[in-house]
């Protein structure tokens, strides 16, 4: 029932406090003017994301005692978890609320990252130990797990920012990835990721009414940075007991925001450009160049974000062999999808060529 309730809280205060955070962004500054890479026409608040962390807050603060319960309750979890994600979250959300308003410089940002990284590493104690892989038996990251947790904690952050690009994407990409970790943390009975993941959901969902085109507000890298700090770690606590299986999953769910990243930065080596430098040519952008209106292509996106989350549900329940195949299925289709609408650059059709040449 409590569960319940801070859902309800959390979704209501969402909705609620949206607009007092608009209404701050105009005051304080935190506003998106447009440029020849952003789609929309007018300045626009950008602080959104506020919004969604407050309402977070709102909702665990309903269930802190239930989520103290579970940690205490549960064999070799800790209890120092919950600290740990709110202090990681403040620090992201700090950065972002600076970003929104003076757009500091994108080593500022890593910083910000790296911090809210270590907190959750050294506080929450929480890293990628160990793989099993299959046939080839248990692979110990050692001294090279703390680097590892880390670059997957900054690398989803970034991934989520990165497709924050139209009217409800990035709000509407995390809430089915959410949903997503909500079902298989259910599947695994881990209530606390469960309860995080939902909360975050409703609340990311409560802002998706004044962020879905034509949007009123945008979540900024306040909301980008802290929805996907916060899928990175759950999707740790998830399956941080990691075999073959666990360490793809997390991977599949976030399909959408991971391979645009992957080919951004594959479509900037083959330009000879640095890795980070913006471009227009995301996967939103692509399918709007294709004659896809901005409604349709967030809608479009959406459902590839759901057929990546329902393949990780069906990833989780097969046999090492289906899951070797499915992996195998899903990487071609990402390559020809990717080819066909030139997401790593138009002339990068390595596999349609193949077939082209083979069918000859």
């Amino acid at each position: 029932m409590l569960l319940y309730v801070s859902l309800i809280a959390a979704f209501i205060a969402s909705i609620l406090l949206t607009p007092v955070v608009k209404r701050l962004a105009f005051r304080i500054g935190a506003v998106d003017a447009p440029n020849y890479r952003k789609v929309h026409a007018r300045i626009m608040p950008r602080l959104g994301g506020l919004a969604i962390f407050l309402a977070f807050i709102i909702g665990v603060a309903i269930l802190y005692p239930f989520l103290m319960d579970i940690l205490r309750n549960a064999k070799n979890d800790s209890d120092t978890y919950l600290l740990a994600i709110i202090i990681g979250a403040c620090i992201i959300v700090a950065t972002g609320v600076v970003d929104d308003m003076r757009e500091i410089s994108a080593k500022a940002k890593m910083l910000g990252q790296l911090a809210a990284a270590l907190i959750i590493v050294f506080v929450g104690g929480i890293q990628i130990e160990m793989v099993n892989l299959p046939f080839l038996g248990t692979l110990d990251f050692g001294l090279l797990s703390i680097p590892l947790t880390i670059i997957w904690i900054v690398g989803i952050t970034n991934a989520i920012n990165l497709i924050d690009g139209l009217d409800g994407l990035a709000a509407g990409v995390s809430t089915i990835a959410l949903i997503t970790l909500a079902v298989m943390a259910f599947i695994m009975s881990n209530m606390f990721v469960l309860a995080i993941a939902a909360i975050l959901a409703v609340a990311s969902l409560g802002f998706l009414f004044y962020n879905f085109h034509p949007a009123k507000i945008f979540m900024g890298d306040t909301g980008a940075l802290f929805l996907g700090f916060m899928i990175s770690v759950l999707a740790l606590l998830g399956f941080k007991n990691v075999t073959f299986v666990s360490l793809i999953i997390p991977i599949i769910i976030l399909g959408v925001p991971i391979s645009d990243t992957f080919f951004a930065i594959v479509r900037r080596l083959r330009m000879k450009k640095k890795w980070s430098d913006p471009d227009k040519s995301h996967l939103h952008h692509r399918l709007l160049d294709m004659g896809f209106t901005h409604r349709q292509t967030v809608l479009l996106i959406y459902g590839i974000a759901m057929m990546f989350g329902l393949a990780a549900i069906i990833f989780s329940m097969a046999k090492v062999w289906g899951a070797i195949l499915l992996v195998a299925v899903i990487l071609t289709a990402i390559e020809i999808f990717v080819e066909i609408i030139g997401l790593a650059g138009k002339n990068y059709k390595p596999l349609l060529n193949f077939v082209r040449i083979f069918n000859k």
